[in-house]
């Protein structure tokens, strides 16, 4: 078993979603409101963000200030597969420059962690493929 890193708080594993893609799933029971764990990458400006994601079709970066942004293209922490969900279980969050991801219920083992996108750098172009009762068709 490999060992995790401090800040990821809860066993998750990564695989093949029914939303898209790939996605983080729960490997043990995640109690509401606790903290799931963080992603870290290439810290990067906001313009520079902009032009990355105006080429990509699979965007993973977030805007943690009015400055800069993280691209997690090449991170290794698993919860960089957190898919986007209308109807979520999980809530990202920008704390001090670090993004976390928290329950926002509790989270049964073998669910798939999903967090609400907002904005995105997709600025509607992308279908939403969450599923979830009220989806609003568009990312």
């Amino acid at each position: 078993m490999a060992i995790r890193p401090p800040y990821q708080k809860y066993d998750v594993a990564v695989r093949r979603s029914p939303i898209d893609g790939f996605g983080v799933f729960a490997l043990e029971p995640v109690p509401g409101w606790h903290k799931i764990g963080e992603v870290r990458g290439e810290t990067i400006s906001i313009a520079e963000a902009r032009r990355r994601a105006a080429t990509l079709e699979r965007i993973m970066i977030v805007e943690v200030s009015h400055k800069t942004a993280v691209d997690l293209a090449r991170s290794t922490d698993p919860m960089r597969f957190t898919n986007h969900s209308c109807q979520p279980n999980g809530q990202l969050r920008i704390r001090e420059g670090r993004i976390e991801f928290y329950a926002l219920r509790e989270i049964a083992v073998g669910e798939e962690i999903t967090v609400d996108y907002g904005e995105t750098h997709h600025e509607g172009r992308l279908t939403c493929r969450c599923g979830a009762v009220g989806c609003v068709g568009r990312l």
